[in-house]
């Protein structure tokens, strides 16, 4: 199934790196979170990538026009120009790379990769969350239902320490828990054809109308997922995310 991954916002509460380069090519363990997204749709099957640009678009243009050479050792006869790589992160991706806008909306960035991904089903997400999340089961739940879109439901963990009370006990403490309620939008949809005619053009939120009238039309159908995720925003998420690739990253393919 052809993916969609939304790459071209500005990413400004993530000023510390992207005052030189976009959000999603922000390094986590060395590889830009775009890449992790990349590595688990393609554990899936899903490596028909559609990134949809922006904010500097020529950086991951870039990157992913010298792919082979940065993800590889190489040697290089400068007498007759021949390069030879060694130990080579092969992959059997095929990207199609859009710029979409710098001004773009979210809405607006899907529209116009309708004409890449024709009139069949395809995945979309962010270019900025990470997740342990079977796609094979979000694929199957969406083919159940046979509604218009399907959307990832995410429990994050909480930003601040979590009390259970009654009256002024407190009866439950847990440091920065997944939260039990509030589930919010994870991304990670898989979407028909037919929502690309409810998005009017560039300036329209994805997030906001298109989302809203096919809740309101009974379309959205939100797949519960109970694990890991988690969306880089600020300096502390990437912070965190480095130290969980450290030890062993949930998300890890």
């Amino acid at each position: 199934m052809k993916v969609i991954i939304l790459a071209g916002g500005l990413g400004t509460r993530l000023a510390e790196y992207t005052d030189v380069i976009p959000k999603p090519m922000v390094p986590i363990g060395g590889k830009p979170i775009l890449w992790h997204i990349m590595k688990t749709y393609a554990s899936f099957g899903h490596n028909d990538f559609y990134i949809a640009l922006g904010y500097k678009a020529e950086v991951i243009k870039e990157y992913f026009l010298n792919y082979r050479s940065l993800n590889a050792d190489f040697t290089v006869d400068l007498a007759s120009g021949i390069v030879d790589s060694h130990q080579l992160d092969s992959v059997d991706w095929k990207v199609t790379l859009v710029n979409t806008g710098d001004t773009t909306m979210t809405g607006g960035r899907v529209k116009r990769m309708k004409s890449f991904i024709g009139n069949e089903a395809c995945m979309l997400t962010y270019g900025d969350g990470v997740a342990d999340i079977n796609l094979d089961a979000l694929l199957a739940f969406h083919r159940s239902h046979g509604k218009l879109v399907t959307v990832s439901a995410v429990r994050p963990a909480a930003r601040f320490g979590e009390l259970e009370m009654d009256g002024a006990r407190v009866q439950s403490f847990q440091e920065k828990p997944q939260m039990h309620d509030g589930w919010i939008n994870g991304g990670y949809f898989i979407f028909e054809p037919a929502f690309f005619d409810a998005i009017a053009g560039d300036s329209t939120l994805l997030e906001r109308d298109p989302l809203e009238q096919a809740t309101q039309a009974g379309e959205l159908m939100a797949y519960r997922h109970d694990g890991f995720w988690h969306c880089m925003d600020t300096k502390r998420d990437h912070d965190l995310l480095e130290s969980l690739w450290a030890k062993g990253a949930p998300w890890a393919v």
